[in-house]
């Protein structure tokens, strides 16, 4: 198959850090040929690991895509409210897309992306990764071999991992809705993208509730600071202590976290933009809006039913379900990354032990772009297996789910489809 070309828009930790890599371990496969950011030293690092032409290094997605069509595809992992314009400005310059989740926190702009996509017959996949996980793709495998009979209920827990929402949803990037999206579409889509494709039905019913309780001004403890720095008192046993966060960890994890807080990665480098800088901020003393526990409850049209809960709360990390069907029930943990098979007749379990050392959400960032490489190279004709329909309909869950929080009610999803058609008109 051909080699594909592509051009970067934002060059931070998704793009730059997730999905580009790829590139340098399968160069016969793909090559970034362009890249836009707003930050000159992201966008030069990206111009020096992957040895982009300096005209075409843009300090924003309009100078490029004002300009000639410059490669095959284009990836866009730009915030979330900077996703549809450029998704559409592409569409109409013939580029392929590949998208970072959530598509919009607008349901009626991913509806329009969705229409745009198959106006101009392009490849439109969005980064829905886990999907592209040995750990999901087996658990989908197990349900349609019919090992444990009809699927029947699912309890899904997102274990958002106390120090990840600490750092993307109270001091980071995601932590006001008005700016990013709501906390159930920002982090969650991936899970309700996850939902729907193991049921393999259309969601009917969504009721939600949850809040923001813990990381606010009155939980705050006696004297602590607006910034960790400034002599916390109880710096020694907070579990959100900035530094601690940021300069113990040394993990991938903690790899990750360095580069989103510092160019320069180093301790003192780190230190630098905590002493004053926005991840350098006491957690109980942020502008954050996002919960930080909610659950969700799902009805299919198949008569699946599903109990979604998203807890920052946790220490460990990842997901953990419950499927239960007729005749046999699955227990898996992506933090382990095992899965559970017992067979009620036999009461036997078997246990599978995937892979423990895939990066990148469990290998799901390198397949995601092995597959959007194998799309492009057919010009679209394979379908993906993260469009947008599919998308959509999960981003639809997400946004039922917080119409239902704010509104406490259940949100009945083909009347809420109709809303929406009937404001786009």
């Amino acid at each position: 198959m051909r080699k594909i070309t592509a051009v970067l828009i934002g060059a931070g930790q998704r793009g730059a850090g997730s999905y580009a890599p790829y590139a340098l371990k399968y160069p016969e496969e793909i090559q970034f040929v362009a890249v836009a950011d707003t930050d000159p030293k992201r966008r030069e690092l990206f111009q020096q690991a992957h040895f982009v032409p300096e005209e075409n290094c843009f300090a924003n997605w309009e100078e490029l895509l004002a300009g000639p069509k410059l490669a095959d595809a284009i990836l866009i992992c730009t915030q979330d409210k900077m996703h549809f314009e450029p998704s559409i400005k592409a569409l109409e310059k013939g580029y392929h897309v590949l998208l970072e989740k959530p598509m919009s926190p607008d349901p009626l702009e991913c509806i329009i992306m969705g229409e745009y996509a198959e106006k101009y017959n392009r490849v439109f996949s969005i980064c829905h990764v886990l999907r592209y996980t040995d750990f999901f793709s087996k658990i989908k495998e197990i349900i349609a071999s019919g090992q444990i009979g009809n699927l029947i209920s699912i309890q899904h827990t997102e274990n958002v991992e106390h120090r990840h929402q600490a750092h993307s949803f109270v001091r980071g990037n995601w932590r006001d809705s008005e700016v990013s999206s709501p906390m159930i579409l920002a982090k969650s889509c991936h899970d309700m993208d996850i939902i729907q494709w193991l049921v393999d039905s259309d969601c009917t019913k969504v009721s939600s509730f949850g809040s923001l309780t813990h990381f606010k001004k009155e939980n705050a403890p006696e004297g602590a600071p607006k910034y960790c720095l400034d002599g916390c008192p109880v710096q020694d046993t907070c579990p959100y202590y900035a530094p601690k966060t940021y300069l113990e960890r040394d993990d991938w994890v903690g790899e990750v976290l360095r580069a989103v807080v510092s160019n320069d990665t180093s301790d003192e480098g780190v230190l630098r933009q905590l002493k004053d800088g926005i991840y350098g901020r006491c957690v109980y003393h942020c502008d954050n809006n996002v919960v930080d526990h909610q659950v969700v409850n799902m009805e299919f049209a198949n008569e699946v039913t599903v109990s979604f809960t998203m807890s920052a709360f946790t220490l460990e990390g990842g997901r953990s379900m419950k499927l239960m069907g007729s005749l046999g029930q699955i227990r898996a943990s992506t933090d382990k990354n095992v899965i559970e098979v017992t067979n009620f007749s036999t009461r036997e379990t078997e246990t599978i032990q995937l892979d423990n050392d895939l990066a990148g959400h469990g290998g799901g960032d390198s397949g995601i772009m092995h597959d959007f490489v194998r799309l492009v190279q057919s010009d679209g004709r394979d379908k993906a297996l993260t469009g947008a329909d599919a998308s959509i309909k999960s981003h639809l869950i997400a946004f039922a789910a917080e119409k239902s929080r704010l509104e406490s009610r259940v949100i009945l999803i083909p009347d809420y489809i109709e809303e929406l058609k009937k404001m786009d008109k």
